[in-house]
């Protein structure tokens, strides 16, 4: 299974950006192969139609498109930003729905929330399920949301061993299911 992994945070030390990377380590130890994308090197402007209409998709935004449409599923780690999706997360999709044909439908999705806060961030994932599942994408049922992320990872893992085997068993399961149904 081929994976397109994206944090939603432009800091580089970012705790979705941490979670993201244990959760890839997972990922890759089941035998998927994964595409990191660091959303600071995207080159995707501000999604403006005017500019679409005039010039179509912005290059940043057909080369996003493009390793979206390579992968299998989508690998997201997000914030929340006002019990919301990170503009910069939000304005990938947007422009990455905008081209034709559309690479996000049929993908499936893992969705990831590492928060400082003690909901960990699982109100921007709901958030976020909404645009993806509206676009054709089969958002994996389960969720996860790390609270008080600053106090629950260290050295690329997570300290309590219950959540780093909750993490761990949700991604095979992702995976283990992906790789199935592509046979």
């Amino acid at each position: 299974m081929k994976i397109f992994a994206l944090a939603g945070s432009l800091r580089a030390d970012s705790s979705n950006r941490k979670l993201l990377e244990i959760a890839i380590a997972i990922a890759e130890r089941e035998g998927a192969t994964v595409d990191r994308a660091d959303p600071r090197m995207l080159d995707v402007p501000l999604y403006d139609g005017d500019v679409e209409a005039a010039s179509g998709p912005p290059p940043g935004a057909l080369a996003l498109a493009a390793r979206v449409a390579a992968a299998d599923a989508l690998l997201i780690a997000s914030p929340e930003y006002n019990y919301s999706v990170p503009g910069v997360l939000k304005n990938a999709i947007d422009h990455v729905s905008r081209v034709k044909p559309m690479p996000l439908r049929g993908k499936r999705a893992l969705l990831l929330s590492a928060s400082l806060s003690l909901v960990g961030g699982n109100r921007g994932l709901w958030a976020l399920r909404m645009p993806l599942e509206a676009l054709g994408v089969h958002v994996y049922p389960d969720m996860f949301s790390l609270a008080s992320a600053h106090e629950a990872m260290t050295d690329g893992a997570l300290k309590d061993p219950l959540l780093a085997k909750l993490l761990d068993g949700m991604v095979k399961r992702w995976v283990a299911e992906g790789t199935k149904l592509l046979g």
